[in-house]
């Protein structure tokens, strides 16, 4: 019996996204060692013939929490949203837990490794967006000369979801952690504690973020034990990577060129990419260059 797993979700749409991030663990031979599951939010019977040929697991998502029909529009892949905080309800009987976005690809087992060693003890492991290439993290309004309203993505998103200027306040100047990739033992209490902030934020606020704001204030302010990654295990500031020519591999912008764990296509920014493999980029390369690549995963 394997006790890890990485479970990731998709609908038709994201099938090719969801291929692509599949391939891309399995071309490791570490992943043997491990299953892969999916939440299936629309796929089609084709789709999926085509995927359990390659994962162990293929389940139906469900709204585990109530959502008003208005709010689905008939997105069915918003299920996501809901669905990762109830991981161990849909696929039992593994240890550690590790949630990928579809819309994103392996490109280091090191990190994978991270991930599950992070969480450990009971931990959330997961990356943060707080990072030196990132830039701004805060927006500010000025007026009155040096008066400032600070606003920040956990602050909105909070307010957003129905919670009180307090709880919004505790998390508004804390790093940002990005809940499109985590990882969680089994039998770690933030699962229960989540699923209750969460059905907060679907109550009163958008599906869309729900889960992320959710998470964030079950760490800062339920105070639950968390491992905060470095951001090159989640990232999604596409148009900073860089290059290395000689490891022929993506890395962070800045000195040391850390290789580059998990890219993400998070965002709309980078909805070229997402909805086109053949999309082509231009990158940077660490000695200076310019050139032109692909940088949907190619096996």
């Amino acid at each position: 019996m394997k006790k890890n797993v990485i479970i990731s979700l998709a609908d038709a749409n994201y099938f090719e996204l969801l291929n692509d991030l599949i391939d891309s663990i399995k071309r490791f031979k570490e992943s043997d060692n491990l299953a892969i599951c999916i939440l299936d939010a629309g796929l089609t019977k084709e789709q999926k013939e085509i995927l359990s040929l390659k994962v162990d697991e293929i389940k139906s998502a469900e709204w585990d929490i109530e959502v008003p029909d208005f709010k689905v529009k008939g997105k069915e892949w918003l299920k996501s949203q809901v669905s990762r905080a109830f991981l161990p309800k849909y696929f039992p009987n593994y240890e550690k837990y590790l949630w990928i976005d579809a819309d994103a690809w392996v490109n280091s087992w090191e990190t994978i490794e991270l991930y599950y060693k992070g969480c450990e003890k009971n931990k959330l492991s997961i990356a943060t967006s707080a990072d030196r290439a990132y830039g701004r993290v805060l927006r500010a309004e000025w007026f009155l000369g040096s008066f400032a309203r600070i606003k920040s993505q956990n602050y909105k998103h909070a307010k957003s979801s129905g919670f009180s200027e307090s709880i919004a306040r505790q998390v508004a100047l804390k790093p940002h952690l990005n809940i499109g990739v985590f990882a969680l033992q089994a039998n770690a209490p933030h699962w229960q504690i989540w699923q209750k902030n969460l059905k907060i934020a679907l109550s009163a606020g958008k599906i869309w973020g729900s889960e992320q704001i959710a998470m964030n204030i079950t760490i800062y302010c339920d105070q639950q034990e968390v491992e905060i990654l470095p951001a090159y295990c989640n990232w999604t500031l596409i148009e900073a990577l860089k290059f290395d020519t000689k490891q022929n591999t993506l890395v962070e912008p800045y000195l040391p060129n850390h290789k580059i764990g998990i890219v993400h296509f998070a965002g709309k920014n980078n909805d070229q990419i997402r909805n086109n493999k053949n999309f082509i980029s231009k990158v940077k390369t660490v000695d200076g260059d310019l050139i032109e690549m692909k940088l949907r995963f190619n096996n």
